[in-house]
């Protein structure tokens, strides 16, 4: 079925050509022909305005004078940075002990969950049995010295385990395991070191740059959905706006 854009017949040749930039993707045809609907909607609207250029210059000129979003104030930036006062210290560091249980496709999670938390209950009891355990039940590489991670710091690991290990006591076991992408942890914490909480002064304008970029990929999204909606388009369902437009 063909797909046409406010009467405009997407052709063969357009997508061979934007498809060898979104072979990275889950579904490169959905993705690319995504891209090349929402190309052609902007490039209508651009031309409807009477911009002038190459095609790509006029969308780009498009999104410039359409998507406009103001630069965060020193108050919302100063709220920002008290909020999140984690994203702004250096030094800070944790070390950190794990076995891992990792859950594959074909293997059985609740029995898995099981096992973990008879594992888990017994280190509670007696946690100079850590070293052992590890070596003996982790899926991890860790397991063969002691389930040892070394020093970490903010952004070594996945968020979901890095919240726990710098939110969790200090030589202390975590009394739950920790769920992850990448299955279920039994973690213990060893030394940790506050860190250094940067001046507000030192990193305002990084904050506010992105924040900017933030608010500006949030209009963008809500712009493209806009068009889409406003457009006839037939042959493909969109579910969605977030294709690069512009490379």
């Amino acid at each position: 079925m063909p797909v046409i854009v406010n009467g405009y017949e997407l052709s063969d040749a357009e997508m061979e050509k934007e498809l060898p930039e979104h072979q990275g993707t889950a579904d490169p045809m959905k993705s690319a022909m995504t891209a090349l609907v929402l190309r052609r909607i902007l490039l209508d609207k651009a031309n409807e305005l009477g911009l002038s250029g190459e095609d790509e210059d006029k969308i780009e000129a498009l999104l410039v004078r359409e998507v406009v979003v103001p630069k965060p104030s020193s108050e919302e930036c100063l709220r920002h940075y008290q909020a999140h006062p984690q994203r702004f210290t250096v030094g800070e560091l944790v070390e950190a002990n794990h076995i891992l249980f990792q859950v594959t496709p074909a293997l059985d999670l609740d029995n898995l969950r099981r096992h973990a938390e008879v594992v888990l209950q017994d280190l509670l009891d007696n946690p100079a049995n850590f070293a052992a355990m590890a070596k003996v039940n982790s899926n991890c590489p860790s397991s063969e010295v002691g389930g040892n991670l070394g020093q970490l710091t903010r952004g070594d690991t996945v968020p979901e385990f890095e919240k726990v290990i710098f939110s969790a006591e200090e030589h202390k076991i975590v009394s739950r395991l920790v769920e992850t992408r990448f299955g279920l942890h039994i973690v213990q914490l060893g030394r940790k070191l506050a860190g250094k909480l940067l001046p507000f002064e030192q990193v305002e304008s990084k904050i506010a740059d992105a924040m900017q970029r933030a608010s500006h990929d949030h209009a963008m999204r809500q712009y493209l959905q806009l068009m889409v909606g406003q457009a006839k388009i037939s042959g493909i369902e969109l579910e969605g706006a977030d294709t690069p437009l512009v490379q």
